[in-house]
């Protein structure tokens, strides 16, 4: 008897045009007997707005769920979402790329079919990428303490530049004088902090990155540091506050936050096609090192 599979199902709800992707992979999954199991924002979606007409095994809410893989049907956006909803559980996600660029969902939707002959024929590869845990000093905010790509602390609105204080392992690096900071996993070096002067990390470099955005000091650059070191975030600003983004989730803190950062005590398992690599996705989607000449 071949294996039963459980899966987990996360779109994006703006998306319409890709319906026909949605469609396969929910058809493929049937033919193969498996359970699936659809996350309850999307199911509305699919049903509602776009008249699917399937009964899926069970509707997601919450974090409160197991599968045995989680699919991200998006851009690299969904796929941050739909790691938010795994968290420490383990489920391996798979991200299928809907957007455009997708570094985390790399698998294209004409390679829809194969890669669920991957999963069934056993023949594809997982990942673990690391991910910053945010525990607040004072007064606590409501959002997931969990990033995959990136935290950044960003002066809000339109007010003058913000003082960062950063400490690693209770040592003082610097303060900076800028915009704002990320603090970014190697998954997260491709996303916002490439997009503001950030190298580069491969995934299990084993390293986190401090990023300043628009740095006001001219020797402040980028710095790598070992991603079991502890870092402490103080922050001062003219009008009192200041944002926190966790994966772009967005939330607004008083000087008497402080933040402390940390590997979390889990991994974000990515399940990729054999054929699919981190260095042919930069070369792919980053078309490195090619000559613009040519």
């Amino acid at each position: 008897m071949a294996e039963q599979l459980k899966f987990a199902l996360f779109g994006n709800v703006y998306q319409a045009k890709k319906s026909a992707s949605v469609r396969q992979l929910i058809s493929l999954l049937a033919g193969r007997g498996a359970k699936l199991y659809v996350e309850s924002e999307f199911y509305n979606y699919l049903t509602r707005d776009l008249g699917f007409r399937f009964r899926p095994d069970g509707v997601v809410t919450g974090r409160d769920f197991y599968a045995d893989i989680a699919v991200s049907m998006g851009g690299d956006g969904t796929f941050l979402a739909t790691a938010s909803r795994v968290g420490d559980k383990r489920i391996p996600i798979l991200g299928i790329n809907m957007g455009r660029l997708g570094f985390l969902a790399d698998v294209s939707p004409d390679e829809i079919g194969e890669c669920i002959d991957d999963i069934y024929n056993h023949t594809y590869k997982i990942e673990e990428r690391s991910v910053i845990e945010v525990q607040y000093e004072g007064p606590r905010l409501a959002g997931y303490p969990f990033a995959l790509n990136e935290v950044a602390v960003l002066k809000r609105d339109n007010s003058s530049m913000i003082s960062i204080r950063v400490e690693i392992d209770g040592e003082f690096l610097a303060t900076y004088q800028a915009d704002g900071l990320i603090i970014n996993t190697p998954t997260g070096s491709t996303g916002y902090a490439l997009s503001v002067g950030g190298p580069v990390i491969v995934p299990q470099s084993g390293t986190f990155c401090i990023t300043p955005v628009a740095s006001h000091s001219l020797n402040a650059r980028p710095i790598t540091f070992r991603d079991q070191a502890r870092l402490t975030l103080s922050v001062e600003s003219r009008n009192h506050n200041f944002l926190v983004a966790i994966d772009g989730r967005s939330e607004a803190c008083t000087e008497a936050t402080r933040l402390h950062l940390r590997r979390a005590p889990y991994n974000i398992k990515v399940l990729q096609r054999k054929s699919h690599s981190f260095y042919s996705t930069l070369r792919e989607k980053l078309m490195w090192g090619t000559d613009p000449r040519e």
